[in-house]
């Protein structure tokens, strides 16, 4: 098998590339938009057939390069079954496999950095992918996009350190120039899952980390819904009518808010001390930060018409999608969240 680990250096996120040597089929594992240039000049110069790319789960660092690669070489997109993007052409649960030639990557569901963080295993388990939910001497984070530090315990102990000790971990990113760990090296010296480490002191420790939020998580995380195109499929925006399309997620204009905000569901998904801050929050709007959206709006009515408001619009449509999953009819998230509400001059409440 020909196999070949990629970098961005900006980010220091990891791609990896598969090939079997006979067929010339190939995969591609979490590829970078600003990277799409490089990765096809190898699959070209390599005379390679790529045939799928693998998105680990969607981050909110940097943005996908899969849709450009489609668009280019006609390959097929694959995703998490839930909490995925759904634009992906092949969204994919527990144990189902993603063919090359001889070979197969075989998928292990390991939630917990986000609800749909995937790990992909070489079917001869010489190899794991782990994306963000294992890193080479640590781990992801678990405070945004719906992570929960007791299922990332259980991911990691239960589907990834249960694999033989020999097999090679290849992380999502690593920014100490790290580049291949093992089963064993992280059960004995991981300092947040390995050597006994309990699932408390594990919790303890996540909940605790106080880190800052990734800098492009606004744009990078709603492109990536859109498996990497960050113009999002919206509805136009009129101040009057409805520009809800059932079973899609829409964007509206803070004007079409302000319009409409007395026949729609206002949902901020911002932090607590945000939705009080000076920046303000919409007249009416409910405060139900992204993390917890599943939990929260469980008992909502699902044909109630939404709106999602966010500080810049990025985590609003990032939980727009969560809440259409879970089977809302329309949805939809205010553009340019409070910083395009606040230039347009309109009321706020705030405190």
């Amino acid at each position: 098998m020909l196999f070949r680990q990629l970098i961005d250096s900006e980010t220091s996120t990891y791609s990896y590339l598969l090939a079997d040597e006979d067929t010339r089929e190939a995969v591609l594992i979490d590829p970078v938009k600003e990277q799409v240039e490089r990765d096809l000049q190898i699959v070209a110069e390599l005379g390679l057939t790529l045939v799928h790319t693998l998105e680990t789960h969607v981050h909110a660092d940097h943005i996908t390069g899969a849709s450009e690669i489609r668009q280019r070489l006609g390959t097929r997109s694959v995703v998490a079954a839930h909490g995925g993007a759904s634009c992906g052409d092949v969204q994919v649960e527990d144990g189902d496999r993603v063919p090359f030639g001889r070979h197969a990557l075989v998928v292990r569901t390991t939630p917990g950095h986000t609800d749909g963080c995937l790990s992909f295993m070489l079917d001869d388990e010489s190899m794991v992918f782990t994306g963000d939910a294992l890193l080479i001497r640590g781990c992801g984070r678990t405070d945004f996009q719906q992570g929960d530090p007791h299922r990332l315990y259980h991911s990691v102990h239960d589907k990834l350190f249960s694999l033989p000790p020999q097999t090679l971990i290849y992380p999502g990113h690593d920014y100490k120039g790290r580049t291949v760990s093992s089963v064993a090296e992280e059960r004995q010296h991981n300092p947040r899952l390995g050597g006994g480490t309990s699932e408390a002191a594990f919790v303890e420790i996540m909940n605790n980390l106080n880190l800052a939020q990734p800098k492009r998580i606004d744009v990078a995380v709603p492109a990536n819904l859109n498996c990497g195109v960050r113009e999002t499929a919206t509805a136009q925006a009129h101040p009057t009518g409805s520009p809800f399309v059932a079973g899609e997620v829409v964007e509206v204009d803070p004007s079409w808010v302000v319009a409409n905000s007395h026949s729609v569901f206002l949902v901020d998904v911002r932090q607590p001390e945000e939705f009080r801050s000076e920046l303000g929050r919409v007249a009416g709007s409910v405060l139900a930060p992204v993390g917890d959206i599943g939990s929260i709006a469980a008992p909502w009515e699902r044909k109630r018409p939404i709106v999602t408001i966010c500080r810049s619009g990025g985590r609003s449509l990032q939980a727009a999608h969560a809440l259409r999953e879970m089977g809302f009819a329309e949805v939809a998230s205010m553009r340019g969240g409070m910083l395009a509400w606040n230039e347009g001059g309109l009321p706020k409440i705030t405190g």
